[in-house]
């Protein structure tokens, strides 16, 4: 009985470890396309009459909205991601492209030059992180990916808030002017009211006390892990 046990619970965490591959390593490919569409739009290699949110807009959804699959990781073990946070970090990005970009008209945040500063800093962000897990999985991971993993937040992480945020601002100017989109106005049977303009700002808002407490804590998991590499490097030599 035991012994049976023991075998449905490897083949589960076989199974699980290739979806996990699968999906890190699909991860990885969708966010290389992405970046590849965006340098190559600013190289004027794409179709001049289409903008840059309707060169990348499938990819972008799909990808991103994929990344809520992380969550369900997280929750069920099958990461050791803290599932508040993940939740924090997945959907602060699905709710830029879903609840601003996609919900307001092109001319708004889809055309705000925040966009290419989120495109580029999630693109290079997610390569290098989905990069990492896969290569944990396969348990081949070299000291440059850590490196990298653990150092370019510095500077995309404030990159893509900024490019987030001006992408909120943006869908605030466009909700500002259309007191009803998005919103459920009173008077109404409900006796309820939501406004799409203050809900954003909110979400703005609440930027103030998560980015610091996300940007501290991958400072954090800088010196952890990165010091760990160090010491073995010098150990070894």
């Amino acid at each position: 009985m035991a012994s049976e046990k023991s075998t449905k619970s490897k083949e589960v965490g076989a199974v699980a470890k290739f979806y996990l591959i699968a999906y890190n390593f699909l991860q990885v490919l969708g966010w290389c396309y992405i970046l590849f569409k965006v340098v190559n739009f600013y190289l004027g290699n794409e179709d001049k009459n289409r903008t840059l949110w309707e060169v990348v807009e499938l990819a972008v959804v799909i990808f991103q909205n994929a990344a809520a699959l992380e969550i369900m990781h997280a929750a069920v073990g099958l990461v050791k991601s803290n599932p508040v946070l993940t939740t924090f970090q997945v959907l602060s990005r699905v709710v830029v492209v879903c609840g601003v970009i996609l919900a307001t008209p092109r001319s708004y945040a889809a055309a705000s030059s925040g966009l290419p500063l989120a495109l580029i800093a999630w693109s290079i962000t997610e390569i290098i992180r989905y990069g990492y897990y896969f290569a944990n999985l396969i348990k081949v991971v070299p000291h440059f990916l850590v490196w990298l993993r653990y150092t370019l937040f510095i500077a995309l992480y404030p990159i893509g808030i900024t490019g987030e945020l001006l992408c909120f601002y943006a869908a605030t100017q466009y909700a500002h002017a259309h007191k009803t989109a998005w919103s459920y106005v009173l008077p109404n049977a409900w006796n309820f009211t939501l406004s799409y303009h203050y809900a954003l700002v909110s979400i703005m808002l609440l930027y103030i006390p998560l980015f610091p407490h996300l940007y501290l804590h991958m400072f954090s998991q800088r010196r952890k892990i990165l010091g760990t590499t160090e010491k073995v490097s010098k150990k070894v030599h």
